[in-house]
Protein backbone atom coordinates (compact mmCIF):
# COMPACT_ATOMS: atom_id res chain seq x y z
CA UNK A 1 0.00 0.00 0.00
CA UNK A 2 2.77 2.30 0.95
CA UNK A 3 4.94 1.76 -2.25
CA UNK A 4 1.48 1.75 -4.45
CA UNK A 5 0.74 5.34 -2.62
CA UNK A 6 4.44 7.08 -3.34
CA UNK A 7 3.92 5.79 -6.94
CA UNK A 8 1.24 7.48 -7.63
CA UNK A 9 2.19 10.51 -5.91
CA UNK A 10 5.19 10.50 -7.91
CA UNK A 11 4.31 10.37 -10.89
CA UNK A 12 3.88 12.79 -13.01
CA UNK A 13 1.51 13.67 -16.14
CA UNK A 14 0.24 14.38 -19.00
CA UNK A 15 3.07 12.16 -19.98
CA UNK A 16 3.55 9.80 -16.92
CA UNK A 17 7.21 10.27 -16.53
CA UNK A 18 8.44 9.09 -13.35
CA UNK A 19 9.57 12.26 -11.45
CA UNK A 20 13.19 12.31 -9.67
CA UNK A 21 12.44 14.34 -6.84
CA UNK A 22 15.33 13.83 -4.20
CA UNK A 23 18.79 12.51 -4.04
CA UNK A 24 18.09 8.32 -4.75
CA UNK A 25 14.82 8.98 -6.61
CA UNK A 26 11.09 8.39 -6.27
CA UNK A 27 10.80 5.84 -3.19
CA UNK A 28 14.64 7.02 -2.30
CA UNK A 29 16.37 3.73 -3.26
CA UNK A 30 18.21 4.51 -6.36
CA UNK A 31 15.64 2.31 -8.88
CA UNK A 32 13.80 4.04 -11.61
CA UNK A 33 10.61 2.68 -12.95
CA UNK A 34 11.17 3.81 -16.55
CA UNK A 35 12.29 2.19 -19.37
CA UNK A 36 13.78 2.04 -22.92
CA UNK A 37 16.81 3.88 -21.11
CA UNK A 38 19.99 4.30 -22.88
CA UNK A 39 23.37 1.97 -22.64
CA UNK A 40 25.63 3.93 -24.41
CA UNK A 41 27.10 7.61 -24.98
CA UNK A 42 29.36 10.05 -26.04
CA UNK A 43 29.76 13.99 -26.25
CA UNK A 44 28.26 13.33 -29.95
CA UNK A 45 26.12 10.26 -29.16
CA UNK A 46 22.40 10.18 -27.51
CA UNK A 47 22.78 13.56 -25.90
CA UNK A 48 19.80 15.84 -26.78
CA UNK A 49 21.39 18.59 -24.63
CA UNK A 50 24.38 20.13 -22.27
CA UNK A 51 24.41 23.22 -20.82
CA UNK A 52 27.39 24.92 -18.36
CA UNK A 53 26.65 25.15 -15.10
CA UNK A 54 27.72 28.41 -13.00
CA UNK A 55 30.32 25.90 -10.86
CA UNK A 56 31.14 22.54 -9.72
CA UNK A 57 29.04 20.52 -7.32
CA UNK A 58 28.19 17.12 -6.52
CA UNK A 59 24.30 17.36 -5.93
CA UNK A 60 22.33 15.40 -7.96
CA UNK A 61 19.78 17.19 -10.04
CA UNK A 62 15.65 16.42 -9.19
CA UNK A 63 13.38 16.85 -11.26
CA UNK A 64 9.44 17.26 -11.31
CA UNK A 65 7.80 17.33 -14.62
CA UNK A 66 9.20 20.04 -16.55
CA UNK A 67 11.53 21.47 -14.30
CA UNK A 68 15.17 20.26 -12.95
CA UNK A 69 16.62 21.99 -10.28
CA UNK A 70 20.36 21.56 -8.85
CA UNK A 71 22.27 23.40 -6.15
CA UNK A 72 25.60 24.19 -7.75
CA UNK A 73 28.80 26.35 -6.80
CA UNK A 74 29.53 29.90 -8.65
CA UNK A 75 33.21 29.85 -10.25
CA UNK A 76 35.87 29.94 -7.87
CA UNK A 77 34.00 31.96 -5.14
CA UNK A 78 32.23 30.55 -1.89
CA UNK A 79 28.48 30.96 -3.42
CA UNK A 80 25.95 28.41 -3.63
CA UNK A 81 22.93 29.16 -6.09
CA UNK A 82 19.72 27.13 -6.87
CA UNK A 83 19.18 26.49 -10.63
CA UNK A 84 15.67 25.99 -12.24
CA UNK A 85 15.93 24.22 -16.00
CA UNK A 86 13.66 23.52 -18.31
CA UNK A 87 13.43 19.99 -19.52
CA UNK A 88 14.36 21.66 -22.64
CA UNK A 89 17.69 22.45 -21.64
CA UNK A 90 16.93 26.35 -20.94
CA UNK A 91 17.66 28.04 -17.67
CA UNK A 92 14.67 29.62 -15.92
CA UNK A 93 15.91 31.38 -12.87
CA UNK A 94 19.10 31.05 -10.51
CA UNK A 95 18.89 32.09 -6.61
CA UNK A 96 21.42 32.65 -4.09
CA UNK A 97 21.20 30.04 -1.40
CA UNK A 98 24.15 31.79 1.00
CA UNK A 99 27.92 32.19 0.41
CA UNK A 100 30.78 31.18 3.13
CA UNK A 101 32.52 27.55 3.40
CA UNK A 102 34.95 26.27 0.81
CA UNK A 103 34.61 25.91 -2.77
CA UNK A 104 37.50 23.26 -2.69
CA UNK A 105 37.26 20.64 -0.08
CA UNK A 106 39.88 17.72 0.18
CA UNK A 107 41.57 18.93 -2.86
CA UNK A 108 39.65 18.29 -5.69
CA UNK A 109 36.72 16.20 -3.94
CA UNK A 110 33.91 18.64 -3.63
CA UNK A 111 32.63 22.33 -2.41
CA UNK A 112 29.50 23.11 -0.42
CA UNK A 113 27.52 22.44 -2.74
CA UNK A 114 27.29 18.49 -2.53
CA UNK A 115 23.83 18.05 -0.71
CA UNK A 116 20.63 17.46 -3.17
CA UNK A 117 17.69 18.92 -2.86
CA UNK A 118 14.00 17.80 -2.30
CA UNK A 119 10.60 18.28 -4.00
CA UNK A 120 7.12 18.21 -2.96
CA UNK A 121 5.79 19.57 -6.33
CA UNK A 122 5.34 23.18 -4.70
CA UNK A 123 8.40 24.05 -3.16
CA UNK A 124 11.85 22.85 -3.15
CA UNK A 125 13.99 22.26 -0.33
CA UNK A 126 18.05 22.73 -0.20
CA UNK A 127 20.70 22.42 2.07
CA UNK A 128 24.00 23.44 1.72
CA UNK A 129 27.32 23.01 3.45
CA UNK A 130 28.21 26.67 4.41
CA UNK A 131 25.25 25.44 6.70
CA UNK A 132 21.84 26.84 5.26
CA UNK A 133 18.63 24.76 5.06
CA UNK A 134 16.32 26.68 3.13
CA UNK A 135 12.80 26.64 0.86
CA UNK A 136 12.46 28.31 -2.43
CA UNK A 137 9.28 28.24 -4.77
CA UNK A 138 8.64 26.96 -8.19
CA UNK A 139 9.10 30.42 -9.12
CA UNK A 140 12.49 30.91 -7.23
CA UNK A 141 10.94 33.01 -4.13
CA UNK A 142 12.84 32.12 -0.98
CA UNK A 143 10.06 31.07 1.46
CA UNK A 144 12.57 30.40 4.51
CA UNK A 145 16.15 29.98 5.37
CA UNK A 146 17.61 28.76 8.01
CA UNK A 147 21.27 29.21 9.66
CA UNK A 148 21.84 25.46 11.27
CA UNK A 149 25.30 26.49 12.74
CA UNK A 150 24.01 29.79 14.13
CA UNK A 151 21.11 27.59 15.49
CA UNK A 152 23.16 24.19 16.34
CA UNK A 153 26.32 25.12 16.68
CA UNK A 154 29.58 25.33 14.62
CA UNK A 155 30.29 22.04 12.32
CA UNK A 156 33.65 20.31 14.20
CA UNK A 157 34.12 18.03 10.65
CA UNK A 158 37.61 18.25 8.30
CA UNK A 159 35.47 17.76 4.78
CA UNK A 160 32.36 19.62 5.51
CA UNK A 161 28.72 18.75 5.95
CA UNK A 162 27.19 17.06 3.06
CA UNK A 163 24.17 15.05 4.22
CA UNK A 164 20.84 15.62 1.61
CA UNK A 165 18.02 16.30 4.10
CA UNK A 166 14.90 13.45 3.70
CA UNK A 167 11.90 15.05 2.68
CA UNK A 168 8.50 13.31 3.94
CA UNK A 169 5.40 14.33 4.15
CA UNK A 170 5.23 17.77 6.24
CA UNK A 171 8.50 17.94 7.29
CA UNK A 172 12.22 17.53 6.36
CA UNK A 173 14.56 15.41 8.83
CA UNK A 174 18.63 15.94 9.16
CA UNK A 175 21.24 14.80 10.83
CA UNK A 176 23.93 16.50 11.94
CA UNK A 177 26.91 14.37 13.53
CA UNK A 178 30.65 15.32 14.13
CA UNK A 179 33.04 16.43 16.59
CA UNK A 180 30.49 19.34 18.27
CA UNK A 181 27.23 17.54 18.25
CA UNK A 182 24.92 14.52 17.76
CA UNK A 183 21.48 15.27 16.32
CA UNK A 184 18.95 14.34 14.22
CA UNK A 185 16.48 17.12 13.63
CA UNK A 186 12.72 17.35 12.11
CA UNK A 187 11.64 20.72 10.75
CA UNK A 188 8.48 22.22 9.70
CA UNK A 189 9.07 21.92 6.00
CA UNK A 190 6.03 25.27 5.43
CA UNK A 191 8.19 27.09 7.66
CA UNK A 192 11.68 25.65 8.68
CA UNK A 193 10.85 25.57 12.59
CA UNK A 194 11.95 22.85 14.30
CA UNK A 195 9.23 20.07 15.36
CA UNK A 196 11.49 17.96 17.08
CA UNK A 197 15.32 17.98 18.06
CA UNK A 198 17.42 14.42 20.17
CA UNK A 199 20.46 13.73 21.09
CA UNK A 200 21.83 11.30 19.33
CA UNK A 201 24.34 9.33 22.34
CA UNK A 202 28.00 8.15 20.98
CA UNK A 203 31.07 7.20 22.13
CA UNK A 204 33.11 7.19 18.80
CA UNK A 205 36.70 9.06 19.07
CA UNK A 206 38.57 10.57 16.66
CA UNK A 207 37.86 11.02 12.65
CA UNK A 208 34.84 8.24 13.83
CA UNK A 209 32.82 11.02 15.07
CA UNK A 210 32.46 12.75 12.10
CA UNK A 211 29.50 10.79 9.63
CA UNK A 212 28.94 12.34 5.57
CA UNK A 213 26.14 9.66 5.74
CA UNK A 214 22.62 11.21 4.57
CA UNK A 215 19.84 10.04 6.48
CA UNK A 216 17.53 7.71 4.93
CA UNK A 217 13.78 7.16 5.11
CA UNK A 218 13.06 3.06 5.56
CA UNK A 219 10.04 1.61 5.06
CA UNK A 220 9.87 -1.79 6.62
CA UNK A 221 6.72 -3.36 5.50
CA UNK A 222 5.24 -2.05 8.70
CA UNK A 223 6.33 1.55 9.68
CA UNK A 224 8.69 4.44 8.48
CA UNK A 225 11.40 4.76 10.29
CA UNK A 226 14.49 7.12 9.75
CA UNK A 227 17.63 5.31 9.48
CA UNK A 228 20.73 7.83 10.61
CA UNK A 229 24.14 6.08 10.04
CA UNK A 230 27.54 7.16 11.77
CA UNK A 231 29.55 7.52 14.50
CA UNK A 232 30.17 4.27 15.19
CA UNK A 233 26.41 3.20 14.89
CA UNK A 234 22.97 2.88 12.96
CA UNK A 235 19.95 4.35 14.99
CA UNK A 236 16.57 3.82 13.29
CA UNK A 237 14.02 7.11 14.57
CA UNK A 238 10.73 7.16 14.96
CA UNK A 239 9.10 9.92 12.70
CA UNK A 240 6.75 11.21 15.45
CA UNK A 241 9.30 12.23 18.03
CA UNK A 242 12.71 10.99 16.64
CA UNK A 243 12.89 8.14 19.97
CA UNK A 244 15.08 5.53 18.98
CA UNK A 245 13.12 2.30 17.46
CA UNK A 246 16.66 -0.35 17.47
CA UNK A 247 20.22 0.59 17.48
CA UNK A 248 22.86 -1.21 15.40
CA UNK A 249 26.35 -1.47 17.00
CA UNK A 250 29.91 -2.79 16.66
CA UNK A 251 30.40 -1.18 13.37
CA UNK A 252 33.69 -0.41 14.54
CA UNK A 253 34.72 -2.94 16.61
CA UNK A 254 36.18 -2.29 20.25
CA UNK A 255 38.99 -5.28 19.35
CA UNK A 256 40.74 -3.67 16.23
CA UNK A 257 39.24 0.08 16.75
CA UNK A 258 39.97 2.72 14.24
CA UNK A 259 39.94 6.44 15.32
CA UNK A 260 39.36 7.10 10.90
CA UNK A 261 36.36 5.55 10.04
CA UNK A 262 34.40 8.04 8.96
CA UNK A 263 31.26 6.76 7.20
CA UNK A 264 29.92 8.52 3.97
CA UNK A 265 28.23 5.85 2.10
CA UNK A 266 24.27 6.09 3.20
CA UNK A 267 22.10 2.64 4.16
CA UNK A 268 20.00 1.46 1.88
CA UNK A 269 17.64 -1.37 0.94
CA UNK A 270 13.89 -2.44 0.23
CA UNK A 271 10.84 -3.37 2.63
CA UNK A 272 12.49 -6.81 3.86
CA UNK A 273 16.08 -5.91 4.17
CA UNK A 274 18.09 -3.20 5.20
CA UNK A 275 21.58 -3.05 4.28
CA UNK A 276 24.24 -0.67 6.50
CA UNK A 277 28.05 0.12 4.89
CA UNK A 278 30.83 1.24 6.57
CA UNK A 279 33.76 2.67 5.15
CA UNK A 280 37.40 2.07 3.99
CA UNK A 281 36.47 -1.63 2.91
CA UNK A 282 35.19 -2.31 6.51
CA UNK A 283 31.87 -4.02 8.05
CA UNK A 284 28.65 -4.32 6.16
CA UNK A 285 25.50 -5.25 7.85
CA UNK A 286 21.75 -6.46 6.38
CA UNK A 287 19.34 -5.99 9.08
CA UNK A 288 15.81 -7.81 9.31
CA UNK A 289 12.53 -5.52 9.33
CA UNK A 290 11.20 -5.25 12.99
CA UNK A 291 14.11 -4.67 14.79
CA UNK A 292 14.07 -3.32 17.90
CA UNK A 293 16.51 -2.08 20.96
CA UNK A 294 19.99 -2.94 20.44
CA UNK A 295 20.46 -5.33 17.77
CA UNK A 296 23.86 -6.13 16.91
CA UNK A 297 24.82 -9.76 16.57
CA UNK A 298 21.34 -10.84 17.25
CA UNK A 299 18.32 -12.54 15.94
CA UNK A 300 17.56 -9.09 14.24
CA UNK A 301 20.68 -9.43 11.82
CA UNK A 302 20.75 -11.37 8.37
CA UNK A 303 24.10 -11.09 8.42
CA UNK A 304 27.09 -9.53 9.12
CA UNK A 305 30.70 -8.87 6.54
CA UNK A 306 33.79 -7.87 8.09
CA UNK A 307 35.09 -6.31 4.92
CA UNK A 308 33.68 -4.67 1.46
CA UNK A 309 32.26 -2.21 2.44
CA UNK A 310 31.72 0.97 -0.31
CA UNK A 311 33.56 4.09 0.83
CA UNK A 312 31.99 6.68 -0.46
CA UNK A 313 28.78 5.16 -3.01
CA UNK A 314 26.02 4.24 -1.09
CA UNK A 315 24.71 0.37 -1.81
CA UNK A 316 21.82 -0.60 -4.55
CA UNK A 317 19.62 -2.69 -3.30
CA UNK A 318 16.74 -4.48 -5.75
CA UNK A 319 14.89 -7.55 -6.50
CA UNK A 320 16.88 -9.27 -3.53
CA UNK A 321 20.16 -8.33 -4.81
CA UNK A 322 22.73 -5.80 -3.10
CA UNK A 323 25.01 -4.32 -5.40
CA UNK A 324 27.99 -2.66 -3.91
CA UNK A 325 30.49 0.06 -5.89
CA UNK A 326 33.60 0.31 -3.68
CA UNK A 327 35.18 3.36 -4.37
CA UNK A 328 38.29 1.79 -7.07
CA UNK A 329 35.85 0.51 -9.09
CA UNK A 330 34.96 -2.94 -7.87
CA UNK A 331 31.65 -3.74 -8.25
CA UNK A 332 30.26 -6.94 -5.72
CA UNK A 333 26.81 -8.67 -5.95
CA UNK A 334 25.36 -9.70 -2.78
CA UNK A 335 22.56 -11.76 -1.57
CA UNK A 336 20.64 -8.95 -0.16
CA UNK A 337 18.89 -11.31 3.00
CA UNK A 338 21.85 -14.45 2.54
CA UNK A 339 25.01 -12.32 2.37
CA UNK A 340 26.45 -14.74 -0.65
CA UNK A 341 29.00 -13.20 -2.92
CA UNK A 342 27.19 -13.77 -6.59
CA UNK A 343 29.88 -11.90 -8.48
CA UNK A 344 32.69 -9.14 -8.10
CA UNK A 345 34.19 -7.34 -10.83
CA UNK A 346 36.92 -4.17 -11.32
CA UNK A 347 36.51 -1.51 -13.84
CA UNK A 348 38.90 0.94 -14.64
CA UNK A 349 40.93 2.20 -12.21
CA UNK A 350 39.57 6.00 -10.99
CA UNK A 351 38.00 7.26 -8.18
CA UNK A 352 34.20 6.16 -7.77
CA UNK A 353 31.96 8.89 -5.45
CA UNK A 354 28.73 8.77 -7.31
CA UNK A 355 25.96 6.00 -6.42
CA UNK A 356 24.90 3.25 -8.60
CA UNK A 357 20.93 3.79 -10.10
CA UNK A 358 18.76 0.80 -11.24
CA UNK A 359 16.92 1.60 -14.48
CA UNK A 360 15.09 -0.57 -17.03
CA UNK A 361 16.69 -3.73 -15.85
CA UNK A 362 20.32 -2.10 -16.19
CA UNK A 363 22.81 -0.92 -13.09
CA UNK A 364 24.36 2.50 -14.23
CA UNK A 365 27.60 3.66 -12.40
CA UNK A 366 30.13 6.04 -12.65
CA UNK A 367 33.46 7.28 -11.84
CA UNK A 368 35.16 10.85 -11.66
CA UNK A 369 36.99 11.03 -14.54
CA UNK A 370 33.90 10.84 -17.06
CA UNK A 371 33.50 7.13 -17.53
CA UNK A 372 30.24 5.15 -17.18
CA UNK A 373 29.36 1.47 -17.00
CA UNK A 374 25.92 0.03 -17.54
CA UNK A 375 26.10 -3.31 -16.37
CA UNK A 376 22.54 -6.05 -16.63
CA UNK A 377 20.82 -6.27 -13.37
CA UNK A 378 21.13 -9.78 -12.14
CA UNK A 379 23.49 -12.73 -10.45
CA UNK A 380 25.54 -12.74 -12.98
CA UNK A 381 27.83 -10.30 -14.07
CA UNK A 382 27.60 -8.92 -17.50
CA UNK A 383 28.79 -5.52 -19.25
CA UNK A 384 26.23 -3.54 -21.29
CA UNK A 385 28.12 -0.97 -22.13
CA UNK A 386 30.79 1.85 -21.40
CA UNK A 387 30.75 5.67 -21.99
CA UNK A 388 32.98 8.34 -21.70
CA UNK A 389 32.05 12.32 -21.45
CA UNK A 390 34.67 15.11 -21.07
CA UNK A 391 33.71 16.20 -17.65
CA UNK A 392 34.42 15.06 -13.41
CA UNK A 393 31.30 13.51 -11.96
CA UNK A 394 30.94 12.90 -8.29
CA UNK A 395 26.54 13.43 -8.44
CA UNK A 396 24.56 10.48 -8.83
CA UNK A 397 22.58 10.11 -11.79
CA UNK A 398 18.96 11.41 -11.62
CA UNK A 399 16.66 9.70 -14.74
CA UNK A 400 12.73 11.11 -15.36
CA UNK A 401 10.82 11.05 -18.79
CA UNK A 402 12.77 8.48 -20.42
CA UNK A 403 15.80 10.84 -19.70
CA UNK A 404 19.36 10.72 -17.77
CA UNK A 405 20.42 13.65 -16.59
CA UNK A 406 24.44 13.40 -15.77
CA UNK A 407 25.84 16.43 -13.82
CA UNK A 408 29.50 17.20 -14.47
CA UNK A 409 31.81 19.57 -12.24
CA UNK A 410 31.48 22.04 -15.64
CA UNK A 411 27.91 20.94 -17.64
CA UNK A 412 25.03 18.81 -17.09
CA UNK A 413 24.12 16.40 -20.22
CA UNK A 414 20.67 15.13 -20.76
CA UNK A 415 21.32 11.99 -22.32
CA UNK A 416 18.71 9.63 -24.07
CA UNK A 417 18.45 6.62 -26.22
CA UNK A 418 18.10 7.36 -30.12
CA UNK A 419 18.56 11.30 -29.27
CA UNK A 420 19.72 13.33 -32.44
Amino acid sequence: MYRAALLVALVASPAFAENWPSWRGPDRTGVSHEKNLPVQWSEKQNVVWKIAMPGKGGATPIVWDDRIFIVSGVGNTAEQVLLCLGTDGKERWKKKIASGGRNNIRGDEANEASATPSTDGKHVYVFVGSGFLACFDFEGNEKWNVDIQKKYGKFGIQHGIHISPVLFEDRLYLSLLHANAQLVIAFDKATGDEVWKVQRKSDAKGESLEAYASPYLWNDGKENLLIVLGSDYATAHRLKDGSEAWRLGDLNPKKNYSTALRIIASPAGSSDVLVVPTARGGLTVAVKPGASGEIAHTEHEFWRKGKGAPDVPSPLVHEGIAYLCRENGILQAWGAKSGKELYQHRFHDDRYRASPVYGDGKIYIGSRNGTFVVVKAGPKFELLGTSNLEDTFTASPAISGGVMYLRGFNSLYAIREDAK
